[in-house]
């Protein structure tokens, strides 16, 4: 059984000094996310791109979601892409393709954003949470086994922060009692596991285009890839009303499509997505540079996994003074965030909604302790800098 990490211990002794800039509070706020830099580098091709869209009066499954569809399979190393309206229109569409509904059981993670546990709700399906590793804050295979039921249809592994889940051990699982596979990518866009990017191992997988995301539409927008042709198909009636010719309706379906203006502009985003994660593994690089002194004795940075690519969706360190260095940090005007701040089982609108969760004691230690510094390609050195500074100089007046 997994034990309880006791996490990172507190400052101990003194740290190496710095001394605040007393101009601190004159320079510019550090924002947690900024997607408005991006728009700006950008702009001109994202004006094309719409301005390509509107004359053609086509709005709606369109040359634009098709030509995308086939560059964003290509990205992921799939066979198909199907773009969806959402990436929580994602989930649902894909549980109901893979014919989990009541009386099914689906595992995933309770440290999950809740669109993750909603789309097995919408199906009439029961959540089943496992505990986490202390170390990447993804599923833990090892729980896996003792969760599985002979109502068990599905497992949805989560790829959090941009770091893929163990994915081997969980596919064996999955074959040997012949369960799907829907992987939660939408943390992932980019990152990969043993050579292969994210998105590519489980039977059918989900992405999130949201505007934050590590690859954002200009609202909301989703994605589905599969490797399945019988999947493929399947969604693509699901996410138009449920017909493969235009008003035969061969099952229950749904208005659930991208539209052409985000497929256009993601199509121009999409050219530049690998360089905008190797800027994020950049940022990444240079926080575990300048917060390695801390590493340990007061934070714990972020650990990556053997034969795996972490794209930094997000930068997310573990800190028992957690709350005080946040609000330091908010004083010193930079933007923090908490992903997520409520474990899913908690959550109200679970209260009176069935679900099975055992002993998750990693996931709600990690709760108390997360935090996600600013993470985004646009972020500056100096921003870095001044970031790791602040930490710093909150960890000396510790002491």
């Amino acid at each position: 059984m997994l034990q309880e990490n006791t996490g990172p211990k507190t400052v101990n002794g003194p740290l190496p000094p710095r001394e605040m800039d007393s101009a601190v509070s004159a320079v510019s706020p550090i924002p947690a996310e900024d997607v408005s830099r991006q728009y700006h580098l950008i702009a001109r091709e994202i004006g094309e791109a719409i301005d390509r869209v509107l004359p053609s009066g086509r709005y709606v499954l369109g040359p634009e979601l098709t030509a995308f569809e086939q560059e964003y399979a290509a990205f992921c190393g799939t066979r198909s892409a199907i773009g969806i309206s959402n990436g929580t229109d994602a989930l649902h569409l894909a549980l109901l393709a893979c014919g989990i509904g009541p009386g099914d059981e689906v595992i995933t993670v309770p440290n999950t954003y809740i669109a993750t546990v909603f789309a097995i709700t919408y199906v009439g399906a029961t959540p089943v949470f496992v505990d986490v590793e202390p170390d990447t804050y993804n599923m833990n295979p090892l729980l896996l086994e003792e969760a599985i039921t002979e109502r068990t249809r599905a497992i949805i592994p989560v790829h959090l922060y941009g770091q893929p889940c163990d994915m081997q051990p969980i596919l064996a699982i999955a074959r040997r009692h012949g369960l799907r596979v829907i992987e939660d990518a939408a943390h992932a866009h980019g990152a990969s596991y043993h050579d292969a990017p994210a998105g590519s191992f489980g039977d059918i997988s989900c992405f999130s285009f949201y505007p934050t995301k590590t690859f954002g539409a200009f609202g909301d927008a989703g994605a589905i890839v599969t490797n399945d042709a019988a999947l493929d198909e399947r969604v693509r009636q699901l996410r138009y009303m449920g017909q493969k010719v235009k008003h035969h309706h061969e099952m229950i379906g749904y208005q659930k499509r991208m539209d052409e203006i985000q497929a256009a502009i993601l199509r121009v985003k999409l050219r530049y997505l690998s360089r905008w994660i190797a800027r994020r593994q950049e940022v990444a690089a240079r926080y575990r540079q300048l917060l390695a002194d801390l590493e340990d004795v007061a934070l714990v940075l972020p650990s990556v996994a053997p034969d795996r690519r972490h794209a930094y969706y997000l930068y997310t360190v573990l800190a028992p003074q957690r709350d005080e260095l946040r609000a330091y940090l908010t004083e010193h005007e930079i933007g923090t965030q908490i992903i997520y701040p409520v474990l899913v089982p908690d959550q109200p609108a679970y209260r009176d909604q069935h679900f099975r969760c055992g002993s998750i004691p990693v996931a709600r230690r990690l709760l108390e302790q997360i935090l996600c510094l600013p993470m985004f390609p646009e972020l500056r050195d100096d921003e870095i800098e001044r970031v790791s500074a602040v930490i710093h100089d909150f960890y000396n007046r510790l002491r």
